[in-house]
């Protein structure tokens, strides 16, 4: 297929979504159809791109001397659109029976479909102008979803949300203009595209390269540069699901990946200070985030604590600048991605059901909906790390990478992942143990009146499930392909 077709695949979804605002849908299954169709198509299309698709860049414009807007879909970035492709159909299908008694349905649609749009752009942009301009357009288009509810706690977390991702860019932004005011086009290349220390001074190449870390690290919930995320979880559930699972939170570790062995090089940062402090920047913040989940007893903020552990997994193998920890944050993004999104759909489907938002009201609802907690089970044991589940696979493959990479501070962020996942048994198992083994003195009279969430719900949760056990037990293919990226192939 030819690259023409990236542009269709970013301007489907984006231009789709600003139509539906003047567009006359006069019913809210009108609306379904049509934000349906359209995310279904895109998926169908980013697919053929995926396994079809030619490699040739497809430059768009040029703004200025050096900044060339263009897209070009590279192995890197189809891994990246493969999960976007795969994991937005299944949050629209959910969405439909969640948001069917929201308010400004129709506002909460356009925007859920731009955002599908400018996400894919993060995952195709050829190069780090490119991926900025779409990763501050990522910001405008999911933070009307944040603020959707436009009580105080959504203007609050919006706020916050607004204020960490601007300085975050103002970060970026400054690491991207280093590069390119020394001569360098930014076009992503494997290795990096700095041939030599500019200035021959190898300490402002490595500060700027630490302010490019933080500034995309806010998106991936670095500490502490991660309070957004656990207040950004007032929003509705089909967005905390994309929003910690997928869109924004996987783009940020992505545009990391991006920076540090796309445009700086790992062959420049290795041996530097710059190195072990990123990596203890994200040991730290794996153990801040599972600690503070334990702690944690409103639900999706548990959740969302949980998120900022397991983005910090990723930036672990990230930050060990060896083939083998590349490869590891990848297989851990894409997993991650699949069983935090389903943990996400069953904490909805309760909230949906029940109103019940804290983890001490969950006593015997795993008696009263068999199917969402059979599928948050799954989802428990997977991101634990139990095999055969996905989870597994990756952190298996994160604590390899560690082992092979000769580094002491990988050595004790291996034992710091370890603590890590028990701490995770210790914050999902607890959820658990409320809804199938409650306390005697529980409320059993108000269980009564508790259902099953509908199909639009369960069905998207038990792909989930399959998908996490299939991952699972035939993770070679991903495997394979996840070390092809990471050996530059």
């Amino acid at each position: 297929m030819n690259s023409s077709f990236l542009l269709v695949a970013v301007l489907l979804p984006f231009l789709a979504g600003i139509i539906l605002f003047p567009l006359k849908l006069n019913t809210y299954k009108a609306v379904c159809v049509y934000t349906g169709a359209v995310t279904l198509s895109t998926s169908l299309l980013v697919w053929a791109l995926i396994l079809f698709g030619d490699r040739t860049a497809f430059p768009l414009f040029r703004f200025a001397n050096g900044l060339l807007f263009t897209l070009n879909f590279d192995s890197l970035g189809r891994f990246f659109a493969g999960i976007i492709a795969t994991l937005w159909p299944l949050t629209v299908l959910y969405a439909f029976d969640y948001m069917k008694k929201e308010p400004r349905q129709k506002t909460f649609f356009a925007f859920f479909t731009m955002a599908y749009g400018v996400t894919l752009g993060i995952s195709m942009a050829g190069n780090l102008f490119s991926m900025y301009c779409f990763y501050e357009l990522l910001t405008l288009t999911t933070a009307p979803l944040v603020i959707h509810h436009l009580d105080r706690r959504s203007v609050r977390a919006t706020r916050t949300y607004f204020v960490f991702s601007l300085g975050g860019a103002a970060f970026g932004f400054a690491s991207m203009i280093f590069l390119i005011a020394n001569g360098v086009d930014g076009n992503f290349t494997f290795g990096g595209i700095l041939t030599a220390y500019p200035y021959g001074k190898p300490v402002v190449t490595e500060i700027f390269y630490f302010l490019g870390f933080l500034g995309f690290g806010v998106k991936a919930a670095i500490f502490p540069l991660h309070h957004w995320l656990p207040k950004a979880s007032v929003a509705p559930t089909p967005v905390t699901a994309l929003l910690h699972a997928v869109a924004v939170v996987k783009s940020g570790v992505f545009a990391v990946m991006r920076l540090t062995y796309y445009s700086y090089g790992p062959e420049l940062l290795r041996g530097t200070w710059v190195k072990p402090t990123v990596m203890i920047i994200a040991v730290f913040t794996l153990f801040y985030g599972a600690a503070r989940a334990v702690k944690e007893p409103h639900w999706k903020r548990r959740l969302a604590y949980s998120t900022v552990a397991n983005l910090s997994y990723i930036l672990f193998g990230v930050t060990m600048m060896t083939s083998e920890g590349l490869s590891a944050g990848l297989l851990h993004m894409a997993f991650h991605a699949e069983i935090k999104i389903l943990a996400f759909f069953c904490a909805g489907a309760v909230l949906q059901y029940t109103g019940r938002e804290y983890v001490y009201e969950l006593d015997g609802l795993g008696r009263r909906m068999k199917i969402t907690f059979a599928c948050f089970l799954i989802a428990a044991l997977a991101l634990v790390g139990i095999p055969p589940f996905s989870g597994f696979v990756s952190k298996w493959s994160l604590l390899s990478a560690a082992a092979q990479s000769g580094d002491l501070l990988a050595y004790i962020g291996a034992g710091v992942l370890l603590i890590a996942a028990l701490l995770t048994a210790i914050y999902m198992f607890t959820s658990l143990r409320r809804a199938y083994f409650p306390d005697q003195n529980s409320d059993f009279a108000s269980l009564e009146s508790v259902r099953e969430a509908s199909p639009m719900m369960t069905v998207p949760m038990m792909i989930l499930a399959l998908g996490i056990l299939l991952t699972g037990v035939f993770a070679s293919p991903i495997a394979a392909a996840a070390n092809a990226i990471a050996a530059g192939m």
